[in-house]
Order: C-alpha cells, then structure tokens, then sequence
C-alpha cells in the first residue's frame, strides 16, 4: 500500500512539474484578458452586508451556477453580493487583485474560488490578520487562514470517475484481455482539486482494472484552453490506436474531450468528465455514445457560502474547516431518475 501511494504521489509531481514549465512558457506569450469590475449580484441596498464573490472561470457553465447560488442566497438573506472572476482558471494573479479590490470596496466578507491553491495563500493569510471572513468554494488552498471550505471530497470524485469509466467499458464490450488505453486530460497542474481527482482516478483503477486495461503516462494538460484541449486529445488519439477511454477532469477539458471525439467520429472511445455542458449532455443523451460525467453541487457551495459568511461577520463561529458537498455520476442510464433530475436543476 505504502509503494502504491508513493507511486501516484510521484506520477502527479512529475505532472505538476512538467505542466508547470509548460505553462509559464505559455503565460509569456499570451496575456491576461482584462477581467471586469464587480458588478452587484442582488439589489443594493445601504447598510446591509457587503459579500464579493471571486470565481475561477467567466462564462462557463459550471461557475454560472455557483453565481445563481450567491445571487439566491443574497435575495433570500437579505444582503448584497457582488461578483467577478477570471477568464482562465490558471489566472491568480488577477484573483489577488480582485481580492484587493474587493477590500478596498469594504467587503465584509469574501468567497473565493482560488485558481491556484498555492499561490493565493499568502493573500488569503493576508485577509484573515484583516479578520475579514474568507470562505473557500470548489477549491481548497495550502493554509488554514480561511473560515470554511464549501466542496467535493475530490479523491472520492476521483474513485468514483474511474468507477465509471471502468463500468462504461464493460458495458461498451471491451474484453479484459484486450490491450486498452486511457488517456486523460486535466486544466491545470496547479490546482490541488485537480490533483485530488487524478490521485483517487489512479487509486480505484490501480485496485479494479484489468491488467491488459492502462493508463498514458502522459497527462495532457489544456490550461484552461478549450481549443488548445481539443488538439491534444486528437494528436493522442492519432498516437493510440489502442485507446478505448477519456478522463477529463474538469469543465474545460469534458468539453475539449467531447468535442474532439465528436469531430473524429470515435463512437467506441467511453468518456467521463465532470460537471453539466451543452458538449458532455448532448453525449449523455444520445445513443451513440459511452459517456458519463460527475455533477458537483456547486449550487449549493455558494449558497452556504453566502449563509455562512453572514453567519461569521454576526460574530458566529463554525466549528468545521471543511464540508464535503458530494457528487452524483450521470450517464443515459440514470439521467431520468429522480434524484439525479433534482441536482440537474442546478446545474
């Protein structure tokens, strides 16, 4: 057990380590897209309780409902919420700015989805000495300078996806005693949830696949580049003519994965990705595809988020660092059950 957990520690260090030289390479040669001012999320109303919430990516299906649970619970709550958040989920740098501003601005409170869970902890540490209640969504970071984090258990999502991918297989006929690869792709190297899912991927397939069933060693890594995640996961496929699944990590890199199989026709290759896209749904329900995705309740983080920020600048305490939201895995099978149609209302 002991060398098992060192060698998917060691698999995700040299991910982070190669994916991170490509991405410093990459931010030297396109810069940041300007990101815009907070805009109010709620009627504004003087007196009340100021919250700012900061997301990871701007015009994205996935973020778009964690902005609906702010907004709800802001006009349920009665307090005033504002927003904005990056175009790219590799952008922490504007996030530090952002969380500047929003100070400046007078936030009682902050909810942050940090874009890197490194980087952001010095000013995370930095709000916390100003005792600003800082509550963390999706994301967790590399301190304990926050109030609570509202998100999935992320090496469980992990167990669970390769769960599905391996039932996704058998139910698409592939014999055990074929050769078959699995090729993934992630939207940051930096991000600890990321690094989470593929640690408890690698777990649950290192225990329950067959052996002739491998994983590419060469994690391919879009950074948040959905045009950029299509064109790595056509050149693998080109490279693989054994490959019979795709695991996407995140939003970004389901639709990049979605796309291309699409465009190259690859009936027989299974997906699992994560969240609730127009690419990844129009795959769920069509019969002509293996596919399977793992929807978060991120409605719910930001709404707690909201409650328990409110809760905190009252001078309330919460007594946990962490609450785990769960997830539920969706595919043509279950997609017409009750509980499944329940959290596809908010997603």
């Amino acid at each position: 057990m002991k060398t098992f957990k060192l060698t998917i520690m060691i698999c995700i260090m040299l991910f982070v380590f190669c994916s991170c030289a490509k991405s410093e390479n990459a931010e030297e040669q396109e810069p940041a897209k300007q990101i815009p001012e907070f805009t109010p999320l709620t009627e504004v109303v003087e007196g009340r309780d100021d919250i700012y919430l900061i997301t990871k990516v701007l015009d994205s299906n996935y973020w778009d409902v964690v902005v609906k649970g702010a907004a709800d619970a802001g006009k349920d709550l009665g307090c005033n919420v504002y927003f904005s958040g990056t175009y790219n989920e590799m952008d922490w740098q504007n996030q530090v700015m952002l969380l500047d501003k929003a100070v400046e601005q007078g936030a009682d409170a902050v909810i942050l989805a940090p874009d890197d869970s490194i980087e952001l902890a010095p000013k995370i540490e930095e709000l916390h000495s100003m005792n600003i209640p800082v509550i963390l969504v999706d994301t967790a970071v590399n301190t304990d300078a926050y109030d609570i984090c509202y998100m999935t258990d992320n090496l469980l999502a992990g167990n669970k996806a390769a769960e599905e991918m391996l039932n996704k297989l058998h139910t698409a006929g592939r014999s055990e005693t074929e050769e078959l690869n699995v090729g993934i792709l992630v939207g940051s190297a930096t991000s600890q949830t990321i690094n989470e899912r593929l640690a408890g991927f690698y777990q649950y397939w290192t225990i329950n696949a067959p052996e002739n069933w491998t994983i590419i060693s060469d994690i391919q890594n879009c950074n948040g580049d959905i045009e950029l995640g299509n064109q790595l996961i056509d050149t693998l496929i080109q490279e693989y003519p054994n490959i019979g699944g795709l695991y996407a990590t995140n939003n970004g890199p389901t639709k990049a994965v979605a796309n291309a199989v699409v465009d190259q026709d690859r009936k027989d290759i299974v997906i699992v990705g994560f969240d609730y896209s127009d690419e990844i749904k129009n795959l769920i329900e069509s019969q002509d595809y293996h596919a399977s995705t793992i929807l978060q309740r991120q409605y719910y983080m930001s709404y707690k988020g909201v409650e328990s920020a409110l809760s905190l600048i009252g001078g309330g305490e919460i007594e946990t660092k962490f609450e785990d939201t769960g997830v539920v895995a969706v595919s043509s099978d279950n997609l017409n059950d009750p509980d499944v149609q329940a959290v596809l209302e908010n997603n």
